[in-house]
This record gives structure tokens, C-alpha cells and sequence, in this order.
């Protein structure tokens, strides 16, 4: 038996663990908003030092935390070192959004039926606290000589931004990875993804009695006008296209709204939160630039009509880092071998926290357990779920390749 096979077997004498393990952290939500995730860290933190496996826990300072709109994090890292050598870090986020309506399974159950696991963040990503954490043990099982080390690093704020996650632990230092793995789903390798620029559009007008509305100025009239002018963008956005397959075209998403203070008032006010997803070739500044520019004429339609813009985020595109080969490579070669398909290397429309890393200099790439696409995973839908066999093939690759690049 070679390590390769060594390593598939160890993953799946000890695959029931790894279900477990899994099922326990999707069984301590960590709903980002509010985004108390301290107590999701100290759960895993346990469950890791259980396994032998020093857990680093990194308390975020409370007003860094505050001011990001969140409660409490405390992000862990794991460190193994074995020799000289590349460092590599495998880094998957606990946050998530909050469970929404219509779930015919418990959210934070953690239930398995037809082979599948259900709850938040079973797919994305507390499925890759799991995928990374026993592709590790199963490396060590070996006890074999390797070079180089390991950094698992588990962070809870991807969706605020990482900027008290992986941000913030490479402002600080607390990283010396070389390379990054982080997590992803099974059929694709991801080394390109689009950049998110999230505003906050704040409407003003006069609040008035809805018998006599001469009297106000209606937010919401010129709200109505601003939308308009907002969605109309994504037509333009249409022609224009990206040239790294996995990505199409940027495109723009309102995804809150909020006004008014009953319904016998003119409002006075409406607040607009909006997303605008770009491609890796265009420039945020000139993005944002425009996005100001469409606002305030639509807003002039209205007479008496003000408006405050405010960035709330802005996530810069993922581009590919010379060095990343070896890392892409071995993920679909091994990617390959497991699931007798071949492993595209792919870019994403989503945003994740590797452009963190890779915009300090590490070469990462977008790898871990999950269908082919997000709309299979549910992820931010009812009945988010995981098939076991995808997380089960996976920490198989993620082994195997560590195999390659430390030995």
C-alpha cells in the first residue's frame, strides 16, 4: 500500500469522527448578523484539543469587532510544524447567515438523511473545519518525515469582509503561510474570483400627514426612482464580460430596504443596501465612482430629494499569484484520481477572504468539500446540505495533496 492509499484509508476508518466533528460545529449556530461567533470558536477550540491538536485562540479586540458590525470573534489557529519548508495554510470561516424561512430540517441539527447533512454552513464552510482538520491527522497518521508545516486557521467573519478574520491575523502577524488552501467545493479549483462593493444608500426627505402629502417630501417616491436607475445598470452590465471562465458579467443586487414610520405618513426617510459584484478586470474606484454618479442624478429627479452614499464594504477581486501552480496542480491531479473526473481550475462570481492573502503576498487557491455548484449546496437557502461522500473524496485530495507539497 503507498501513502496515497494509506492516507484514503485512514480517512475512511476514521470517516464516522469526521461526521461527528462536523455535525457538533454546524450544532452551535454562529448567525452573522448579530455575529457572537466566540462561543462557536471555544466549541471547536475543545473539540480540536481533544483530537491532540493545539488550538491558538485569538481574541479580537471588542471595538475592532464593534466597529466591523459584529459581537464577539475569536478566530483559532492550529500549527504543525515538521521541518523546513513551505508553510501551508488551510483556512475555512464559521460565520454565516442567518438561517431564513422555509427548512424543512433543523438548521443547527446537523441531520443525515440519503447520505446528505443538513444545517447552516453545512456546505459553506464549517464543512472545511472538518475537510482540513482530518486531511492533517491523516497526513501525520503516516509518520513519515515531512518538511515544511500546516496552519489551519478557522476565522468568522467572511461575511462581513474578513477584516477581523484573516485581515486581521496578517496585520498582526500570526501567519507565516506560504501557500493557502481555502475552502471551496470538490469539482473545481478556484484561483479567481469577482470583487463586491456594498453601499448604503440613505434617502432623505420630509415626513408629512398622508391626508395632506404636499406638505412632505416622499423618500420613497425618489427611492423609487433611484432603483430604477440602479437596475437599469444591469443591462449595461450585460456586454460587459470577463474574460476568465467561471465569471461572466458584473451585475448589481438591492438586497435591503428600509423607511417610513407608518402608513398614514409621507416617509421621510428610506435606506437602500446594495451589492454590486465586479468582474477581476474592472477598477473598483471607477466602479464605485459611477455607481455615486447614477445615484445623485436619479435622486435630482426629485424635487426636495437628498441623499447620503456611504461604502460599507468593498471585497477587491481575487487575481492569480505566480506561485499558485503547485497548490492547483496537485488538487486536480489528486482531484482527478478520487473522483474520476477531471478538476477544472475555474474562476467564481463570489467573494471570499483568499484575496486577503493573496493581496499579502501568498498564492491561494479555492479547494474543499461541496457539490459543483452553490445552488446544489443551498448555501444562504433553506436546507443547506452537504453530501457526505463529497466531504469524505475531498479530505482524501486535501491529504494527498499536503502529502505532495511537505514531503
Amino acid at each position: 500500500m503507498n501513502h496515497y492509499e494509506q492516507l484514503d484509508a485512514w480517512v475512511d476508518a476514521n470517516f464516522q469522527e469526521e461526521t461527528q466533528f462536523l455535525q457538533a460545529l454546524i450544532q452551535v449556530p454562529t448567525d452573522t448578523p448579530p455575529g457572537n461567533n466566540t462561543p462557536h470558536a471555544q466549541r471547536t477550540a475543545q473539540l480540536l484539543e481533544a483530537m491532540g491538536l493545539v488550538t491558538e485562540q485569538h481574541e479580537v479586540p471588542k471595538q475592532l469587532v464593534q466597529d466591523a458590525g459584529l459581537e464577539s470573534v475569536t478566530n483559532l489557529i492550529v500549527r504543525r510544524q515538521y521541518g523546513e519548508g513551505k508553510i501551508i495554510a488551510l483556512n475555512a470561516h464559521g460565520d454565516v447567515v442567518p438561517p431564513g424561512e422555509g427548512w424543512q430540517h433543523n438548521p443547527y441539527g446537523g441531520e443525515i438523511e440519503d447520505g446528505k447533512i443538513y444545517g447552516r454552513a453545512a456546505a459553506v464552510s464549517k464543512s472545511d473545519f472538518a475537510t482540513y482538520t482530518f486531511a492533517l491527522r491523516a497526513l501525520e497518521s503516516l509518520g513519515i518525515e515531512l518538511k515544511g508545516g500546516i496552519e489551519l486557521m478557522f476565522t468568522y467573519d467572511e461575511e462581513f469582509g474578513g477584516e477581523v478574520g484573516p485581515a486581521w491575523i496578517l496585520k498582526n502577524q500570526l501567519s507565516k503561510a506560504d501557500l493557502l488552501i481555502a475552502a471551496g467545493f470538490s469539482y473545481q479549483v478556484i484561483t479567481a474570483h469577482n470583487g463586491c462593493l456594498q453601499m448604503e444608500v440613505t434617502v432623505n426627505g420630509k415626513m408629512a400627514h398622508a391626508a395632506i402629502p404636499s406638505t412632505g417630501v416622499d423618500a420613497l417616491q425618489g427611492a423609487n426612482k433611484i432603483l430604477t436607475a440602479l437596475y437599469a445598470q444591469n443591462e449595461i452590465y450585460q456586454n460587459i464580460c470577463s474574460k476568465v471562465e467561471g465569471i461572466t458579467h458584473p451585475y448589481l443586487n438591492v438586497g435591503m430596504i428600509s423607511g417610513g414610520t407608518n402608513t398614514n405618513v409621507v416617509p421621510g426617510k428610506v435606506v437602500l443596501k446594495l451589492d454590486r459584484r465586479m468582474i477581476p478586470e474592472e477598477n473598483p474606484s471607477e466602479v464605485e465612482a459611477n455607481i455615486r454618479q447614477v445615484i445623485t442624478e436619479a435622486a435630482a429627479l426629485t424635487q426636495g430629494i437628498t441623499v447620503d452614499i456611504k461604502r460599507i464594504l468593498l471585497a477587491n477581486a481575487l487575481q492569480p499569484l505566480p506561485g499558485n501552480q503547485s497548490l492547483v496542480s496537485a488538487l486536480q491531479n489528486h482531484g482527478e484520481q478520487v473522483f474520476g473526473e477531471p478538476i477544472p481550475a475555474l474562476g467564481t462570481p463570489l467573494y471570499t477572504d483568499v484575496r486577503l492573502f493573496c493581496e499579502a503576498g501568498i498564492p491561494g487557491v479555492i479547494y474543499g468539500a461541496g457539490p459543483r455548484t452553490v445552488l446544489e449546496s443551498h448555501a444562504k437557502r433553506a436546507d443547506e446540505r452537504l453530501e457526505l461522500e463529497d466531504l469524505r473524496k475531498a479530505t482524501k485530495v486535501v491529504a494527498r495533496t499536503l502529502l505532495d507539497l511537505l514531503s
